[in-house]
C-alpha cells in the first residue's frame, strides 16, 4: 500500500482567500483522500476498477452534490467550496473526480434545475450519499463535439415514451442505478429524461482497453425500445443548452480538479529533486532542475488565481460558459505539461507506480479530450472574442 507523502504548496498564499469553513472542507476532504484512497488507488487503477466501497465516504465528504441545498439532502455549499473538493479529489486520482463531478454536475445538477419538486425529493437525497449512483447519457458513438447531431431519440406512446439509441463513454455506467439521459423528440426536440436500472430494454456494458481513467468505470448506455413513464421528463428545460448547462458545471470542477493533479505531480518531484542524489549532490541543485520545478509552480499559481475568480463569478452566478471553457482548457493543458515534466525529473523511476506522474499523465490524456476537447474550447474562446463561430 502507497504511503501518501503529499503536502500543500500555496506559493502566492491563496489561502488568505479562503473562508475558515472552505479550508475546513479542504482538509477534510483531504485528510480522507489521504487516509482512504491514496493507500488503494495504484492497485485498483492496475486492476482497472473502481473501489465501490469508498463511495459512502465520497458522500460523507460532500463529494457529491457540494451546492445541492440541504432541503434536498445536500450540503449546501458554495462554488468554491465545489472546487476545492474537486482539487482534493484529483490530487489522487482523475478518475476519482471523474465519478464525483459525474454524480455532481452531470445528474444532480440537472435534476435539482431541470427537475420537478417529485424529481427533486425522490433522487437527490440518495444521490447525495451516495446510496445511488447516476451517469449522463449525452455522447454517442458517431456524435462527441457535435452533441446536437445525437440520434438517440424518444417517441410519444401515450402515458410513456419509447427510447431508442446510444450513448457511449459513460463514466459510473455499468454500476449506475439511473441515468440522466439526452433524446430528441417527435418534433427533434432534446429532452432530459431519468431512466432506472432494470427498465426493459436498458443495457449498460463495461468498455475495456483503456490505457487512462483505468480506476473510474465507463461503459455504453444501449436503449432497445425502453418504456419511459412521461413522469420520468425533467419539464422545466429543454433544448441543447440544457445538458451545456450541465457541462459548464462539471468543467468548472475540472478546473480545479485538474489543479489537483497539477499539484501532485509538482510536489513529487520537488521532494524527488531533494533525495535523488547524482554527481555527489541533490539533483534539485542543478540549473535545469530549478527551471523545472519553478516553471511548475508558476503555471500552478496562475491556474490557482485564475479559477479561485472564476469561484467568485460562480458564487455571484457571473462566470459564462466562455470563461469556463477557458479555465478548463488552460487548467488541465498545465496539468498535462507539468506531469510530463516530473516524471522526466525521476527519470527511468518515473514510470513506476512507485510515483504517480504516469497514472496521472495518462489521466489527463481523457481529461483534455472529455467534456470538451482542447481545440473545441479553444474555439470557444475565439467565438466568443470575435464573434464569429468556426464550428460550422
Amino acid at each position: 500500500m502507497a504511503d501518501d507523502r503529499y503536502e500543500a504548496h500555496d506559493y502566492y498564499l491563496m489561502d488568505d482567500l479562503l473562508s475558515d469553513e472552505h479550508k475546513l472542507i479542504r482538509d477534510s476532504a483531504r485528510a480522507w483522500v489521504k487516509q482512504e484512497v491514496s493507500p488503494i488507488i495504484e492497485d485498483y487503477y492496475e486492476r482497472a476498477e473502481f473501489p465501490k466501497q469508498i463511495i459512502p465516504g465520497l458522500g460523507a465528504i460532500g463529494g457529491f452534490g457540494p451546492y445541492i441545498p440541504e432541503e434536498y439532502g445536500g450540503p449546501g455549499l458554495d462554488q468554491i467550496s465545489y472546487g476545492l473538493i474537486m482539487q482534493e479529489l484529483e490530487r489522487c486520482d482523475s478518475g476519482l473526480r471523474s465519478t464525483s463531478s459525474v454524480q455532481s454536475s452531470l445528474v444532480m445538477y440537472p435534476i435539482w434545475k431541470f427537475g420537478s419538486e417529485e424529481q427533486k425529493q425522490k433522487y437527490l437525497p440518495k444521490l447525495a450519499t451516495g446510496e445511488i449512483i447516476g451517469c449522463f447519457g449525452l455522447t454517442e458513438p458517431d456524435f462527441g463535439s457535435n452533441p446536437g447531431g445525437m440520434v438517440t431519440n424518444i417517441k410519444d406512446a401515450g402515458d410513456h415514451y419509447i427510447l431508442n439509441g446510444a450513448k457511449m463513454w459513460i463514466s459510473n455506467a455499468p454500476f449506475a442505478d439511473c441515468a440522466v439521459v439526452w433524446a430528441k423528440n417527435d418534433e427533434g426536440r432534446i429532452k432530459g429524461l431519468i431512466v432506472e436500472r432494470g427498465m426493459e430494454g436498458f443495457e449498460t456494458p463495461e468498455m475495456h482497453g483503456k490505457h487512462s481513467l483505468r480506476a473510474s468505470s465507463t461503459g455504453e448506455l444501449i436503449f432497445n425500445n425502453v418504456k419511459v413513464p412521461k413522469e420520468n421528463i425533467l419539464p422545466n428545460k429543454d433544448g441543447l443548452g440544457a445538458p451545456l448547462q450541465c457541462l459548464d458545471s462539471a468543467r468548472y470542477g475540472i478546473a480545479w480538479g485538474a489543479i489537483g493533479a497539477a499539484l501532485d505531480c509538482y510536489d513529487a518531484a520537488l521532494r524527488y529533486s531533494k533525495e535523488r542524489i547524482q554527481f555527489g549532490k541533490p539533483i534539485g541543485s542543478f540549473q535545469l532542475q530549478q527551471k523545472k520545478l519553478a516553471e511548475m509552480i508558476t503555471e500552478i499559481t496562475k491556474a490557482q488565481l485564475l479559477t479561485f475568480r472564476l469561484g467568485q463569478l460562480k458564487n455571484d452566478d457571473k462566470a459564462t460558459s466562455s470563461q469556463i471553457s477557458m479555465a478548463k482548457r488552460n487548467n488541465v493543458d498545465m496539468a498535462l505539461r507539468i506531469a510530463r515534466e516530473a516524471r522526466q525529473m525521476h527519470g527511468a523511476m518515473g514510470i513506476s507506480n512507485e510515483y504517480p506522474m504516469m497514472r496521472h499523465m495518462a489521466n489527463l490524456e481523457s481529461v483534455i479530450t472529455y467534456e470538451g476537447t482542447y481545440d473545441i474550447h479553444l474555439l470557444i474562446t475565439g467565438m466568443d472574442i470575435t464573434g464569429i463561430p468556426a464550428f460550422e
